[in-house]
């Protein structure tokens, strides 16, 4: 796919197909394993981190050329810290059972590999409307990973999915999928679908590109014959 550099589209289609958080850089792993009990928590994870992303990296692009080198990093957690705290008074005042699930790992944000990431490799060194669609585009990626695992282990772990019952009354639920050795066994096994995919994807390229190739010879070969 061919998308103009830093473009709105070439940045969502970067964050969500090549470089997912969760299946190709695999960073900010410690929410991704531990909230991904269920779907619900995967969505509200996801989304909860791509306000507080969004937010934060058009806040530092705006401020990219005011804030000193040497005091980037503080001043980064810093608008990242308030973000996540507007967002955890929020989930509080409005969506407490969330707020309960998720625990812990929200005012973890903070210290999100992916938000202090981006706020460095991109949204410190670019202009805004790119810094709010990179924001966007690794946002809406981290959701889809979180909510890829947490379908796949609320399915097996306990036959629901977004809690409304999808196997057979006669299903027995895999616990080890809610537990942490399962998310562990559905990312691994998640990461290698999609590697096959992308493998067999680069071979048929090859091959396509080698018999192009090889007709172009033939060709050039034909008009040689023909001019002697």
């Amino acid at each position: 796919m061919s998308l103009t550099p830093n473009s709105p589209g070439e940045r969502i289609y970067n964050g969500i197909v090549k470089e997912n958080p969760t299946f190709v850089t695999m960073i900010g792993m410690c929410p991704t394993l531990a909230v991904t009990t269920s779907v619900i928590n995967g969505i509200g994870m996801g989304l909860t981190t791509m306000v507080v992303l969004v937010l934060s990296n058009v806040l530092i692009s705006l401020l990219r050329k005011i804030i000193p080198d040497s005091l980037r990093m503080p001043c980064y957690i810093g608008v990242i810290a308030s973000f996540v705290t507007v967002v955890e008074l929020l989930l509080e005042a409005y969506l407490p059972s969330l707020n309960e699930a998720l625990g812990l790992y929200i005012p973890l944000i903070v210290v999100n590999c992916i938000i202090m990431g981006r706020a460095e490799a991109f949204a410190g060194k670019n202009p805004v409307i790119p810094s709010l669609f990179d924001g966007l585009g690794m946002g809406l990626g981290f959701t889809v990973g979180l909510v890829c695992l947490g379908a796949v282990r609320e399915l097996f772990g306990s036959g629901t999915i977004l809690g409304f019952q999808v196997m057979p009354k006669a299903y027995e639920p895999i616990n080890i999928f809610i537990l942490a050795p399962g998310a562990f066994f559905v990312l691994a096994i998640l990461i290698a679908i999609i590697q096959k995919v992308n493998n067999t994807k680069a071979e048929k390229a090859a091959l396509e590109a080698q018999q192009q190739r090889r007709q172009i010879l033939q060709a050039a070969g034909l008009v040689a014959a023909e001019k002697a």
